[in-house]
């Protein structure tokens, strides 16, 4: 699972688009290709684990000290995982096909809980890969921002999955 953010401002040349990964996380996916509507999900994801992996951009390259960085003001500004643990997600409705679906559930982050659709497909490898853009100021969440906030993260994120099978 990554989060993939992107910059804006006049100072977005000093930034990185980010992608972040969550070390740990659980879910449960039952897909029934017969029929999608029977199809759930369900995802916690533990807010502390949440990492930078990657940084694209910047005037220079992402250190090891910008990722603990980041990781602390995910922790201490942004998502305080003391107060809100987990963030989590379960459907409600999941409608079209196998190769293409939408999911559409409740997302709760920083104990608010708004809905969301995820585009999804399950692939002949029997991986179930999509992705959705999570808003950050509809939970609350002030986008990250420095230079006097000539650096500001946009405010829109994109969520990936891509879920193997259990054997």
């Amino acid at each position: 699972m990554r989060i993939k953010t992107t910059r804006t401002g006049l100072g977005r040349k000093a930034g990185h688009d980010l992608t972040i990964e969550a070390a740990s996380w659980s879910g449960d996916v039952a897909v029934d290709p017969a029929d999608p509507g029977r199809s759930s999900v369900t995802v916690t994801v533990d807010v502390a684990s949440l990492e930078a992996v990657e940084g694209v951009g910047g005037l220079k390259a992402l250190t090891d000290s910008d990722r603990a960085d980041i990781k602390g003001t995910i922790r201490d500004k942004i998502l305080r995982p003391g107060e809100h643990p987990t963030i989590t997600f379960v459907s409600t409705v999941v409608a079209g096909s196998p190769e293409s679906f939408t999911v559409t559930g409740d997302l709760t982050i920083m104990g608010t809980t708004r809905p969301i659709t995820i585009e999804a497909g399950l692939g002949g490898d029997g991986r179930v890969r999509g992705a959705g853009t999570v808003v950050q100021s509809s939970w609350g969440i002030k986008p990250y921002s420095a230079l006097a906030g000539a650096l500001r993260l946009s405010d829109e994120v994109r969520v990936e999955f891509d879920l193997a099978p259990l054997s």
